[in-house]
């Protein structure tokens, strides 16, 4: 192969992949775009009851080859996956498209903290000095417009960054769901959180019901819905799937690591956030701590290094940790 048409392969390989990038950026204002304080739990059941037949048909036969162990073991990452998928929604309503996506960012650094300490090493010195960049970085964001308490809103994405690196953590050390396949456990998982959602939404104070939110949806929160739907779940597992056959779960991980970046550009293009020039600073600061961080935990990578044979590294919602391969769903949560 000349070396131009190398050039050509990697750039239609990473094109799909930055615009998975793109549409979990945009994710979290289309998330503002339908949800509401009473309908968070309806709109996490619709958007995954058009997502999960989809999965269900699409890997039915290896479904159905999973053992007891494997669907019990997912069935527990799926818990955790609903409490992320609270956190983030519940927060993403009560704060801006901007702080949303940045402060959920902070997985990026949180995961490897966790597991040095679980292990008992020690992280290098650029990794450090760029998680304290990030930290510096999410509490000018939260102060845009002075010092003042950081919102309900942030809070509850902080604790979704936290969540997320709990559910990294339990799939990467969960012997039960060790080589089982990633279209698989993802939709047992995904199965499980909208069984969680499902049942929230029939208590008291809790919002509408499903079929309620539905009836008074107008087009436009249909479209987002639809839109969170297919494209922020469906459209990013599958290409991802497609993409590290093709390339190395490195490129793949270094590619999604640029939705911050586009969840700032929508949040101030279109959702008119106004960080302010804390906020600004802030930005800027967690952008450059969670790239140089991303950079400095994973150490030197090659563009040789391919997933393990069996094992897809994919994600209906979050990038896989460089120059790891996990199977089924990464740490979580799209909103």
């Amino acid at each position: 192969m000349t070396a131009t048409a190398a050039a050509r392969r990697a750039w239609l390989t990473d094109l799909p992949v930055l615009l998975v990038a793109v549409v979990w950026g945009s994710s979290y204002l289309a998330a503002k775009g339908v949800t509401t304080t009473q309908t968070v739990l309806a709109v996490l059941v619709l958007r995954f009851a058009v997502a999960l037949p989809v999965l269900v048909i699409a890997g039915w036969r290896k479904l159905r080859a999973l053992n007891g162990a494997q669907v019990r073991g997912a069935g527990v990452l799926g818990l955790i996956l609903a409490g992320i998928f609270l956190l983030e929604t519940y927060g993403v309503v009560h704060t801006s498209a901007t702080n949303a996506g940045l402060i959920i960012s902070l997985t990026m650094i949180f995961t490897p903290i966790a597991e040095s300490r679980i292990r008992g090493t020690a992280l290098p010195r650029p990794f450090m000095a760029a998680a304290g960049l990030s930290v510096a970085g999410v509490l000018l964001l939260t102060q845009g417009a002075g010092f003042t308490a950081p919102s309900l809103g942030d809070l509850l994405m902080l604790g979704a960054a936290l969540a997320r690196t709990v559910h990294v953590l339990a799939m990467s050390r969960m012997k039960s769901v060790e080589g089982a396949d990633s279209m698989s456990m993802t939709t047992v998982q995904l199965g499980s959180a909208v069984t969680v959602f499902a049942l929230l939404s029939f208590a008291p104070g809790t919002g509408g019901t499903p079929w309620a939110a539905a009836a008074a949806f107008d087009v436009s929160d249909w479209l987002w819905l639809v839109y969170l739907s297919v494209f922020c779940t469906l459209f990013a597992f599958f290409t991802q799937m497609w993409a590290v056959r093709r390339t190395s779960p490195s490129r793949v991980s270094l590619l999604l690591g640029t939705e911050p970046v586009w969840a700032a550009v929508f949040g101030i293009a279109l959702a008119g956030d106004r960080p302010g020039l804390l906020g600004l600073a802030g930005a800027l600061l967690v952008l450059a701590g969670t790239a140089w961080g991303r950079t400095a935990a994973a150490g030197p990578a090659t563009e040789k290094e391919t997933a393990p044979t069996g094992a897809t590294t994919a994600s209906v919602v979050e990038p896989a940790e460089p120059d790891r391969a996990h199977t089924g769903l990464e740490p979580a949560g799209r909103a």
